[in-house]
């Protein structure tokens, strides 16, 4: 019987959700606007040197190579199950916002503001799962140079996230101003407001 490690487990999950990923984006719909190749560079540098720092496959050296968290078999496993619910929930969300979605800040042929499912949670539930999926692997992996990649990816997302809400806003207005005062960008409210 092969024992699988956290971190070799965590090559297969981010391997097969990439896959997913990926063929999934061949069935979206027909794009109507598309942000500039400029304002696309700066959040996808951003969140790929990020990504490349944490979804390596050989270990980083010198200050990157020092661990953040102990080398506990527990804590990989946990970080492994943290990653599992990330990617989870980033797969909910694609399918629930169904042909709408893009790789890129886009607006699509007949685009609505979706507002049920994970989207009723967080405007943003593909980066809330993403940025889940990401801490799992980083806690899993425990160097600092994993740290300094979920940095440099939530500095990506959180430029992405500016760039998409203008671009909402615009095409929708108020619409997509109610929708912000009501449900939180990344991370969902513990308790609702009575």
């Amino acid at each position: 019987m092969v024992r699988l490690s956290p971190d070799a487990l965590l090559a297969i999950l981010w391997t097969v959700w990439f896959a997913v990923w990926w063929l999934a984006a061949l069935f979206t719909a027909r794009t109507v606007a598309r942000q500039s190749i400029a304002g696309r560079l700066a959040h996808t540098l951003l969140i790929c040197a990020g990504a490349a720092l944490i979804v390596r496959r050989t270990a980083p050296s010198g200050l990157l190579a020092r661990p953040f968290v102990p080398r506990l078999v527990w804590i990989g496993w946990f970080g492994v199950l943290v990653a599992v619910v990330g990617l989870a929930h980033t797969v909910r969300a694609r399918v629930h916002l169904g042909r709408l979605w893009s790789g890129a800040v886009t607006l699509k042929a007949d685009h609505a503001i979706v507002r049920s499912g994970p989207y009723a949670l967080t405007r943003h539930p593909i980066y809330t799962g993403l940025l889940l999926a990401l801490c799992g692997t980083a806690l899993a992996r425990g160097t600092l140079g994993d740290l300094a990649g979920l940095a440099l990816v939530v500095a990506g997302v959180m430029l992405k996230i500016r760039q998409e809400e203008a671009l909402l806003t615009e095409h929708f207005g108020d619409a997509y101003r109610a929708y912000q005062a009501e449900v939180p960008s990344v991370i969902p409210r513990l308790a609702r407001r009575l």
